[in-house]
């Protein structure tokens, strides 16, 4: 079986996490360099990711979290968030740095910011929110796939007051606002969805050329 294919069907939602096992520091930081390469529509990369590893703020956000464990026991906890000014400083940040790693003047992407400056002036606000929401989803499916690679094991949460969260973080003090969290560790032994099988609808229920 393809080594991708294996990684997936390794991975599942781990409730429990064992709490003597640490996520390493130069783990960690390819996690994050993951999450940095993550791709994003027109580049702009509208998000931020808040690595909660403060024991204290842990047991906050799980009480935010209907007080599921996992959000507190485990290595570090991952914030994703999206950024809620999705405007002309993003996009100057962004073309500033093209221009810098390319060793190119701002005139020579005039044509883009004309593009990136057209969709962030007629877009209404709340699809703007929308576009940053989604693209936090592209790096979120990035992180999940490489720490199945690296058999780390983590538990996506939906499950949470946002802001609730966001107060605790002071993320909208940083116009920022939390989409999901991610525990990553390892699994424990008493893990109870750890010896239940991977529930997936067969091909044809899910599948169709046209």
């Amino acid at each position: 079986m393809n080594k991708f294919i294996e990684n997936l069907n390794w991975r599942y939602a781990t409730k429990e996490f064992d709490t003597s096992k640490k996520v390493s520091r130069g783990d960690l930081d390819e996690i994050i360099e993951v999450f940095r390469l993550s791709a994003s529509g027109f580049w702009l990369q509208p998000w931020k990711l808040f690595v909660i590893e403060d024991e204290d703020l842990k047991k906050q956000i799980m009480g935010a979290a209907w007080n599921q464990k996992q959000v507190w026991e485990n290595s570090y906890l991952l914030v994703f968030a999206k950024n809620l000014n999705v405007d002309k400083n993003l996009v100057d940040k962004y073309l500033d740095r093209s221009a810098e790693l390319n060793w190119i003047s701002r005139y020579d992407l005039s044509g883009y910011e004309q593009t990136l400056l057209w969709f962030v002036d007629s877009t209404p606000r709340e699809y703007l929110q929308i576009f940053s929401e989604n693209q936090v989803y592209l790096s979120l499916w990035n992180v999940l796939a490489f720490l199945a690679d690296k058999k780390i094991d983590s538990c996506p949460v939906w499950g949470f007051d946002n802001e609730k969260v966001d107060a605790i973080l002071s993320l909208r003090d940083k116009w920022f606002a939390s989409v999901i969290l991610l525990p990553i560790g390892y699994r424990s032994e008493n893990d109870t969805n750890l010896k239940r099988k991977k529930v997936r609808f067969e091909k044809e229920d899910i599948f169709e050329i046209m």
